[in-house]
């Protein structure tokens, strides 16, 4: 399945596919047009990493998928103001310009959220950032924190 190139990071380190995961993760797709992302999904990915950031890897990825398509040079600017300077995200941030990323892994829009166990298995898609898709990725947080991955 398809993965950011390193050269796809914007903010934050690179983080490899989660095949090659010691720890469980979870990956956001999501969009600066999206208010639902900006408003919930991206303070939640952060209490998150709060929260449980030593135990898991978690991962924002700025999608096209169901948006405008914009180049890099129209995307890349904004959205690293954004993470580095107005959000202040702890996590990496990659870009996935063409929208392949998240078709590829079969989102239905955005904020969209991919769990994987480590080594790579997908254990939950999630669509959504009000409260019941929250309520879902917590307890799967809490589990993991629970069995010590």
């Amino acid at each position: 399945m398809r993965w950011p190139d390193p050269a796809d990071f914007v903010h934050g380190s690179p983080l490899p596919p989660p095949t090659g995961w010691t720890r469980p993760g979870l990956v956001m797709t999501f969009n600066l047009e999206c208010p639902g992302c900006v408003s919930r999904g991206i303070p939640f990915l952060k209490r998150l990493h709060a929260e449980y950031g030593e135990h898991v890897h978690l991962l924002a990825v700025h999608t096209s998928y169901g948006h405008r398509q914009l180049t890099r040079e129209e995307v890349e600017p904004t959205l690293v103001k954004f993470a580095r300077d107005f959000a202040k995200l702890p996590f990496p941030v990659a870009l996935d310009l063409d929208g392949s990323f998240a078709r590829e892994w079969q989102t239905e829009g955005t904020p969209h959220w991919l769990a994987f166990a480590p080594g790579g298995e997908l254990l939950r898609s999630v669509y959504g950032s009000q409260e019941n898709a929250q309520t879902r990725l917590e307890y799967l947080l809490a589990e993991w924190g629970q069995s010590g991955t």
